[in-house]
C-alpha cells in the first residue's frame, strides 16, 4: 500500500469516528434504550430535538424515569418546557413524589409555578411533612412596671403550599412574632406576672394569627427563655427628673437675669430724676435773681429765707440726733 493510500485511510477513519461521536451526542441511543426498557414512550427524534433545543436529554429522560416508576404522569413535553423556563426539573419531580407518599395535594402546575418564584419546593414538602422550629432572636420588651425583659422564643411552623406562591418567608414571622411578644408583655401591669407564667405570651400571640398571609402555618410559639433587664421606668424617671431641673434652673436664671435688669433700670431712672432735680435746683438762682430785678422779693424776704431755711436743718440734725440716742439705748437694752 502506498503513502497516499494509507493516509487516505486513515483520514476517512478519523472522520468516520467523529461522524460517529456527532451522531452518538445528537442521537443518543443509550438513552433511548434506558427508556425503553423503563416503559418511558420516549422517541428518537424527540431526543434529537431536545438536542437541538439546548435541552439535556439526560435530564428530562432520567426524571421521567424517576416520575413513571413512581406512577407521576407527566409528559416530556412538560418537564422540557419548565426546563426551558429556568426550573429544577429533578428538584420538581422529588418535591412532587415526596408529596404523593405523604398525602399532600401538590400538582405539577403548583410544584412548578413554586419553584420558578425561586423557592426550594422540595424543601417546602419537607417542611410540610416535618415542621420547621426557628428560632427568634432576643426580643425587649417593657412591663407596665418599667421592668425590661428579655425574651426568646421558638416558633414551629409547617410550610403551606397554597401560600408559598407570594406568601411572606421567615423574616415576616420572625417580626410578628417578636411584635406579639413586646404588646403581651407591655400589656402586662407586672414584670413578676409574666415571669410566672410564660405561657400567657405564647396564647396572647397565637391569638393574633401572625401566619395571615405568610408561606407558613404556625403550630405552636414556646417561650425558651426570659431574663430580667434593666429598670427602664427608673431611668425615664430620673432623666426626667433632671429635664425638669435643667428647665427650672433655666427660669430660674431667665427670672434673675429680668430683676438684674429692671435694677439697672430702676437705676437709670434715678440718676435721671437726679439730674432733673440738680436742673432744676440750678434754675432756683436764676429765678431769685429775676425776683430781685423785678423787686417781687426783697432782701429782708430773702434773709427771712434763709432764717427759715437754717432754722429748719437745725430741726432736721436735732430730730436726727434724737432718733440715733434712742437706736443706741434699744442695743443697749437688748445686750443687757
Amino acid at each position: 500500500m502506498d503513502p497516499s493510500s494509507s493516509m487516505f485511510v486513515l483520514i476517512a477513519a478519523f472522520a468516520g469516528i467523529v461522524l460517529l461521536f456527532i451522531f452518538l451526542y445528537f442521537v443518543p441511543v443509550n438513552l433511548w434504550i434506558t427508556a425503553q426498557f423503563a416503559n418511558v414512550k420516549v422517541g428518537i427524534g424527540e431526543l434529537i430535538g431536545m438536542r437541538i433545543r439546548k435541552v439535556p436529554p439526560s435530564v428530562i429522560v432520567n426524571s421521567m424515569i424517576t416520575a413513571t416508576k413512581a406512577g407521576l404522569d407527566l409528559t416530556t413535553n412538560d418537564l422540557e418546557t419548565h426546563f426551558l423556563a429556568g426550573g429544577n426539573v429533578p428538584n420538581v419531580i422529588r418535591a412532587l413524589i415526596s408529596a404523593d407518599k405523604a398525602n399532600i395535594k401538590l400538582t405539577f402546575k403548583q410544584a412548578t409555578a413554586i419553584d420558578l418564584a425561586g423557592r426550594d419546593v422540595f424543601e417546602a414538602v419537607q417542611i410540610s411533612v416535618n415542621p420547621k422550629v426557628i428560632n427568634t432572636p432576643s426580643v425587649a420588651a417593657v412591663a407596665a412596671d418599667g421592668i425590661q425583659l428579655i425574651a426568646k422564643a421558638r416558633v414551629t411552623v409547617r410550610a403551606n403550599i397554597a401560600q408559598l406562591v407570594g406568601g411572606a418567608g421567615e423574616d415576616t414571622i420572625l417580626a410578628r412574632v417578636g411584635e406579639g411578644i413586646v404588646t403581651s408583655i407591655g400589656s402586662s401591669a407586672n414584670h413578676k406576672i409574666v415571669l410566672e407564667n410564660p405561657d400567657r405570651i405564647s396564647k396572647l400571640v397565637l391569638q393574633r394569627g401572625l401566619d395571615a398571609g405568610t408561606a407558613f402555618e404556625i403550630l405552636s410559639i414556646d417561650i425558651a427563655d426570659i431574663d430580667v433587664g434593666t429598670n427602664i421606668g427608673a431611668k425615664l424617671q430620673i432623666d426626667q427628673a433632671s429635664a425638669d431641673l435643667k428647665v427650672a434652673e433655666a427660669k430660674a436664671e431667665e427670672r434673675r437675669a429680668m430683676a438684674v435688669a429692671l435694677e439697672q433700670e430702676m437705676k437709670a431712672k434715678n440718676v435721671e430724676m437726679r439730674a432733673k432735680v440738680v436742673e432744676a435746683e440750678a434754675e432756683v438762682p436764676k429765678a431769685l435773681a429775676e425776683a430781685f430785678r423785678s423787686g417781687k422779693l426783697g432782701v429782708m424776704d430773702y434773709y427771712r429765707m434763709e432764717n427759715i431755711k437754717s432754722d429748719t436743718s437745725m430741726r432736721e440734725s436735732i430730730a436726727n440726733s434724737d432718733t440715733d440716742n434712742k437706736d443706741s439705748g434699744k442695743g443697749k437694752n437688748e445686750k443687757n
